[in-house]
């Protein structure tokens, strides 16, 4: 439920952005191309979406790391349990 409520304020609050900035127009230049006109809220939005587009291979590559790291160490904790069973088996602490 107070995802919900968290949700619609940030819905209304990015709509009150746009509807204040309607008239507030800019031009984009990419070298050889230049958009003439455009709202304030639309090249905010734009940039923010190209944003999250290029985070989303970072946050996978992260994710991909620590579950590695976490297997890595569950594999070592294991070794480290069937050598102590070994010398615990062993009468003399050797094979």
């Amino acid at each position: 439920m107070i995802r919900l409520i968290v949700f619609i304020l940030i819905f209304a609050i990015f709509m009150a952005f746009i509807v204040l900035n309607l008239e507030h127009r800019t031009d984009i230049s990419f070298g050889l191309i230049t958009f003439e006109d455009i709202p304030v809220f639309l090249s905010i939005l734009a940039s923010f979406a190209l944003g999250m587009l290029f985070a989303i291979p970072l946050a996978f590559s992260l994710s991909r790391k620590k579950k590695k790291k976490a297997e890595i160490q569950d594999i070592k904790a294991e070794t480290q349990a069937k050598e102590k069973i070994k010398k615990e088996a062993s009468p003399y602490g050797i094979d």
